[in-house]
């Protein structure tokens, strides 16, 4: 399949980037790319590293395997709170800590919201390769019970206060995940209580997250930045114009790129966030509005303290 292939002023807009978003081999899924390879081509397009995403495993230990493999990529561990690791488990978020991962996802693919009505994506737009092995888990009948992380009176349940304080303890990044607006909300008020000092609201525009303009002005208010993923619209789940409009609505200077790149019918993962700059520089963004979402403040979340 062929792809675009972005331009050399989006290259340099991108340079000294982090990817936060990619999910690529070895991976329960098939990937369009692996690790060491992916690290070896971000070093080649002077783009800074990038954060493993799994929806099942930790990935910290595999990043710094990676990290000596290809000097100079800074590839960061990640864990993601689905039932494969026990949910909201601070116990996993205390292993991951102590090995270095920087982001910890809330629960994804096992949370209560995506579970309750996994949202059906618009007419052509592409199925997540996740949501199918989870329909196989449930044809098994293994699949996690789903994971709720807001009580019945609004607040947040203890399990979840109990792993922002490993993620505060270890100034790990908190993300969203697939949560309800009301459940993002909640948990981002609960996490500035915890100390916790980075958070990312994970893909607002996604079919699961729908989150509307008010909704995430709020949540930029409290310091959250508002994740800008570039297979959310490439792939059709919502449109360009609709996602710029909510980046112009809540500000570049609250928005963070990244790719969610990987999956073999995609373009490359080291493309992403260029192919993004070039869709925003169309769009009539300016050089300074691209390169402070993709590069400043991906370094304010990703990159060492």
């Amino acid at each position: 399949m062929a792809h675009p292939t972005p331009s050399a002023l989006a290259r340099d807009l991108v340079a000294g980037a982090y990817d936060t978003h990619v999910h690529v081999a070895p991976d329960v899924m098939e990937r369009r790319v692996d690790d060491v390879t992916l690290a070896r081509r971000f070093a080649e397009l002077g783009l800074a590293g990038f954060v493993l995403k799994s929806h099942y495993v930790p990935t910290a230990e595999r990043a710094e395997v990676v990290r000596g493999a290809v000097p100079g990529v800074d590839v960061l561990g990640a864990l993601t709170l689905n039932g494969a690791v026990g949910g909201l488990n601070p116990v996993a978020v205390e292993i991951a800590g102590r090995q270095g991962a920087r982001v910890v996802w809330l629960p994804t693919v096992d949370s209560a919201n995506e579970r309750a009505g996994r949202a059906q994506p618009p007419p052509g737009a592409a199925v997540p390769m996740w949501a199918r092995l989870q329909d196989e888990l449930a044809e098994q009948g293994i699949m996690a019970p789903a994971i709720e992380v807001v009580a019945p009176d609004g607040k947040i349940v203890p399990e979840l206060r109990a792993v922002l304080a490993v993620i505060a303890k270890y100034d790990m990044v908190l993300a969203t995940g697939h949560l309800s607006g009301p459940e993002i909300v909640a948990t981002v008020d609960a996490s500035a209580a915890a100390g916790v000092r980075r958070v990312i609201v994970t893909h607002p525009e996604f079919t699961s997250q729908q989150l509307d303009v008010g909704t995430q002005r709020e949540l930029a208010a409290r310091g959250a930045l508002l994740e800008r993923c570039f297979t959310t619209a490439h792939t059709g789940k919502v449109s360009w114009q609709l996602l710029f409009e909510h980046i112009r609505a809540v500000g570049p200077e609250h928005s963070i790129l990244s790719s969610d790149l990987g999956q073999p019918f995609n373009p490359p993962v080291e493309d992403g966030l260029a192919l993004l700059a070039d869709r925003l520089l169309a769009a009539g963004f300016t050089e300074d509005e691209v390169h402070t979402m993709a590069v400043t403040n991906s370094r304010r979340v990703a990159a060492p303290a």
